[in-house]
């Protein structure tokens, strides 16, 4: 299951998971000024062992541009107002598993659903690319080829967001928490 960050305390602990998996994996530390939502994966025992943080997205200004031209790209420039960055997709090491990284994908599908986003760019580990793109078959494009940035090989991809809240029946690794109102933004963040 995830949650919403919404305390101080939360945030404290989102701050501590990722910095330790980004020290545990030796990535350089960056903290963002602006995010759309935050989250924690939390466990079955009520332990949050994972975050994701989504970010607000403008073409050419975001430091993601440096790395991959997604301000170029077509689906990106067709409306960025409905793009977002996703960052900090960390699990601590003793809960690595299928399950934490559901509950942080599922919490992207939410966010991306919850605010009318089409599409999340992001950089991945490798590894971590073809994990999502084998085992939980995100539809996803590589924006260019793998780079070093930061502590390791990165490959710049675009989720395509919209795809998945779309047809959520295919994707049996989706879940949204049962306890919150859902109800979709009828405009883009931009308007947030």
């Amino acid at each position: 299951m995830f949650k919403s960050v919404k305390s101080e305390w939360e945030l404290a602990v989102f701050n501590r998971i990722w910095i330790s998996v980004w020290e545990e994996k030796g990535y350089e530390l960056e903290h963002a000024n602006q995010v759309v939502e935050r989250y924690l994966a939390v466990s079955d025992e009520g332990q949050c062992v994972g975050t994701s943080e989504i970010k607000p997205y403008l073409p050419g200004l975001n430091e993601i541009d440096t790395v991959a031209p997604f301000h170029q790209h077509p689906k990106v420039i067709e409306d960025p107002t409905r793009v977002a960055e996703i960052d900090k997709i960390a699990v601590l090491q003793n809960y690595r598993g299928q399950q934490p990284i559901s509950d942080l994908l599922s919490s992207a599908v939410y966010c991306a659903e919850k605010y009318n986003l089409r599409y999340f760019i992001s950089l991945l580990e490798p590894v971590f690319y073809r994990a999502l793109r084998i085992t939980f078959h995100v539809p996803m494009e590589k924006v260019g080829g793998k780079r070093f940035y930061k502590g390791d090989d990165v490959i710049p991809v675009i989720f395509d967001m919209e795809a998945i809240y779309r047809n959520k029946q295919e994707f049996k690794w989706l879940a949204y928490p049962a306890a919150e109102n859902f109800r979709p933004a009828s405009r883009a963040m931009t308007a947030l």
